[in-house]
């Protein structure tokens, strides 16, 4: 019996990272997640929550609009960090809502490897991505978040679309 209590106390919580970023998709599946997995708060789920937002590089964003963009760059930062910080606050306040604590991090560079790379980092069981629902022309030209995650993140991945509404 003193083999199954240290057994027990020594056995890590699992580890849950979900990714958002600043869309409709993205708040869904972490309030989702939070209602799902968290309805009694995270201690009593007995899961640890990392919420992870990855902030574009203003280089890579600005290296999409041609000669001219090195001048925007310290402007593009700046909304970069804006939207970032709006993120995490929505995120929070999805949690403080839902009375669940949870690690935030914002991550600079490619969603697809800062999520696969989260993953490793807290050493996760379960990653949770919203989908934009694309087909399979838009997938291809934009690439896929929850595709490649799917597909490269050493965890479970869940993917969690919104319902379209019936009209």
């Amino acid at each position: 019996m003193a083999t199954a209590a240290a057994e027990e106390t020594t056995k890590r919580r699992t580890v849950m990272v979900v990714g958002i970023e600043d869309s409709e998709h993205s708040y869904y599946a972490l309030g989702w997640t939070l209602r799902r997995f968290f309805g009694g708060g995270a201690a009593a789920s007995g899961i640890d929550l990392v919420i992870v937002h990855a902030k574009p590089s203003p280089a890579n964003v600005v290296n999409l609009a041609g000669p001219g963009a090195p001048d925007v760059l310290p402007f593009v930062e700046s909304d970069l960090r804006a939207i970032a910080a709006g993120v995490v606050a929505k995120a929070r306040e999805l949690c403080a809502t839902n009375s669940v604590s949870a690690l935030v991090e914002v991550v600079e560079g490619d969603a697809r490897y800062v999520l696969c790379e989260a993953v490793e980092k807290h050493q996760a069981d379960i990653l949770v991505v919203g989908s934009h629902g694309y087909g399979a022309i838009k997938r291809a030209v934009l690439g896929s978040v929850s595709d490649y995650c799917a597909h490269h993140a050493h965890c479970t991945v869940m993917i969690v679309k919104k319902p379209k509404s019936k009209h």
